[in-house]
């Protein structure tokens, strides 16, 4: 493993334990050159589907799109980051669960905006905006009146 800090490739395990509920091993390393401590997890390599963008191109499943996505959309506001790490997650396990070879982007977008309707309102609303590419206010607000029917509705 290579050392974040120094780019050593020797280091040694200082302690692993399970996460996750068993789906993760996280291992506490320390670099032989620097010193240094960090932090890495090990997971089983999943077959995930291939993503199909709405332009017709391919490119294999992305769980690291998907946390860059949900940390965008809750960026200031008060979610821990492993309250993201664990969407994510969910959001993977749901997407392999469908047992697919190929997904539709829609697909993921949709499973994300639901993940997120559920974490952070003004998350939601953020991702939304960007993945509906609203051109407008109005759109905005057509968003915000179905989000409060739907927290009414609840």
């Amino acid at each position: 493993m290579k050392c974040p800090f120094c780019d050593e490739l020797e280091d040694k395990v200082v302690d692993s334990r399970m996460a996750k509920e068993g789906e993760v091993i996280r291992r506490r390393r320390e670099c032989i050159g620097c010193r240094r401590r960090y932090t890495t997890y090990e997971r089983v390599e999943e077959i995930l589907p291939v993503v199909v963008k709405k332009d017709g191109r391919r490119e294999t499943f992305d769980r690291g799109k998907i946390l860059s996505g949900l940390k965008k959309a809750c960026e200031k506001r008060p979610i821990s980051m492993a309250t993201i790490e664990a969407a994510a997650d969910r959001l993977e396990k749901r997407i392999q669960e469908l047992g697919d070879n190929e997904i539709q982007s829609q697909v993921v977008g949709e499973e994300v905006m639901r993940e997120l309707s559920q974490l952070d309102q003004v998350a939601y609303v953020r991702f939304a905006s960007v993945y509906r590419e609203f051109k407008d206010i109005d759109q905005f607000m057509d968003e915000l009146k179905t989000l409060a029917q739907q927290r009414r509705d609840r």
